[in-house]
């Protein structure tokens, strides 16, 4: 599907090539390595979002999570959003060291929607489909 998306491709030549230099006893630079990866990863996970956003002519973005609190990821979303005309909401970077601010956003739009109370049987499960959740 063209809105999934997987690191474990770059983290694997990220690590062959860290293997490379080593082996051959060349200078690594971790800020141009870390540098790099930085921004691979936040071209990847902007653009992947907007383009969902434009696909589903969803006109806002919420960045949640721990990596919204990513300065270069929060720029790039921020540019990319507004070039696409998406209205972008992210909270502040204090609020992103945990899923909470993530989690309530989805709890906000859930009794925003009218929808019940998910079951207290429901069990913790970190790759749950949010359908599931709003079932």
């Amino acid at each position: 599907h063209r809105f999934d998306y997987s690191f474990s491709g770059l983290k694997t030549a990220v690590a062959r090539y860290v293997e490379r230099r080593e082996r051959d006893h060349e200078p690594i630079s971790v800020p141009d390595v870390s540098a790099s990866f930085q921004e691979a990863v936040a071209d990847v996970l902007t653009a992947k979002a907007v383009d969902a956003a434009q696909h589903f002519g969803v006109g806002h973005l919420v960045l949640g999570g721990g990596v919204a609190a990513n300065s270069r990821l929060r720029t790039l979303m921020a540019e990319r959003a507004a070039a696409a005309g998406i209205e972008l909401r992210r909270p502040r970077p204090g609020l992103c060291t945990d899923n909470g601010a993530m989690i309530a956003v989805l709890g906000a739009q859930v009794i925003e929607a009218g929808r019940p109370p998910s079951s207290l049987t429901i069990s913790a499960d970190s790759g749950m489909p949010v359908e599931r959740v709003l079932a």
